[in-house]
């Protein structure tokens, strides 16, 4: 069973774009709500793209503190449930300004519905650093 990987990959690139700039309303766009994140620290509830937006547009500040001006998608795995459900694995390496990785990365799998060209995440499982 296979569904359309290119607009999974399409959406992934255009929110590590955002996330990366500080665009939180660009990073909201790629989600579905409401939705869930999850992670060793516990779970939450996401009820609005506004909490979305919020959360990943200050994603940048943190991530330049640490020097990581940047990442790429590298999509692991894809696992396809159904045609218009699928599990991504995604390693997100971090990057210098020269786009050179900095030894580091995070790691998530998430949980994409996927209608036409349309990928929009629904569950995120934040791994950690890898």
């Amino acid at each position: 069973m296979a569904g359309n990987e290119d607009a999974i990959r399409d959406m992934l690139q255009r929110f590590a774009h955002a996330f990366t700039t500080g665009d939180g309303a660009g990073a909201a766009a790629c989600w579905q709500v409401p939705a869930l994140v999850v992670s060793a620290e516990g779970n939450r509830a996401v009820a609005s793209l506004e909490e979305v937006g919020a959360f990943f547009g200050g994603a940048r500040a943190q991530y330049n503190a640490q020097g990581v001006t940047g990442t790429r998608v590298d999509v692991q795995r894809i696992a396809w449930h159904t045609p218009a459900l699928a599990s991504v694995t995604v390693r997100w390496p971090y990057l210098d300004g020269e786009g050179r990785e900095v030894g580091r990365s995070e790691a998530s799998c998430y949980v994409v519905h996927v209608a036409g060209d349309d990928a929009k995440i629904s569950v995120a499982i934040l791994l950690g650093e890898a």
